[in-house]
């Protein structure tokens, strides 16, 4: 797991698709995410254009996705692989995390 590119395009949420993004000319690459019953943030898949997998571009999404959560004081509730591994290499973010299922 890569530490975001510092050289990447900007990520922009567009909440009207429920997805964080970065554009680049092979594709969109995107965090897709939505509000559960319980307000958490739920982050549910990502893509990343194949030219771009491997750059940091999927970490730079989290990362994007988090500190959202965070200035907006939402918990996280992780459904995709990578942000669940993603939150696992970051033991610090862990108070933004909530893994309860709903009933």
């Amino acid at each position: 797991m890569r530490d975001p590119n510092p050289n990447a395009p900007p990520v922009q949420n567009n909440a009207a698709e429920h997805r964080f993004e970065t554009r680049f000319p092979e594709g969109l690459a995107l965090l897709k995410y939505h509000y559960d019953r319980a307000g958490r943030l739920s982050l549910d898949h990502t893509e990343v254009p194949p030219a771009q997998q491997h750059h940091g571009i999927a970490a730079l999404l989290a990362k994007a996705a988090l500190d959202f959560a965070r200035a907006g004081n939402l918990k996280v509730f992780p459904r995709c692989p990578y942000a669940i591994a993603y939150l696992d290499a970051h033991p610090e973010l862990e108070p933004l995390v909530d893994r309860t299922p709903l009933p």
